[in-house]
């Protein structure tokens, strides 16, 4: 299992601690100290289009009107902390966040 997100994220620290707490092996994707490649940006906007943009991020409500405006992937790729954390690759199935749907299917 991997978690995509930055090692300073609270969420994605949560998500690790509680997965491996079910049993499972975690391995660590660290966005910052290793950018995703553009395929891996790609089949991350393929699955979640805009859903990967964090809206509510500090950094979002700080971006000019027009990187708003602009597609996710521009966003991204300007902004890559803007992603949504974290983003967990299980069993060749992909998962955004840490809600209750994610929680539950992971740790079931």
């Amino acid at each position: 299992m991997t978690l995509m997100g930055i090692r300073t994220c609270d969420t994605c620290k949560k998500a690790a601690k509680a997965l491996e707490a079910a049993g499972h092996k975690v391995t660590f994707h660290d966005m910052r100290a290793d950018p995703l490649s553009d395929a891996q940006w790609q089949e991350l906007l393929t699955e979640f289009g805009d859903k990967l943009v964090n809206k509510k991020s500090t950094t979002y409500r700080g971006l000019s009107d027009w990187m708003k405006a602009s597609e996710a992937d521009a966003q991204l790729t300007n902004h890559p902390t803007l992603m949504k954390r974290p983003v967990i690759r299980a069993d060749g199935v992909l998962y955004l966040g840490w809600d209750d749907t994610v929680q539950g299917a992971l740790l079931g």
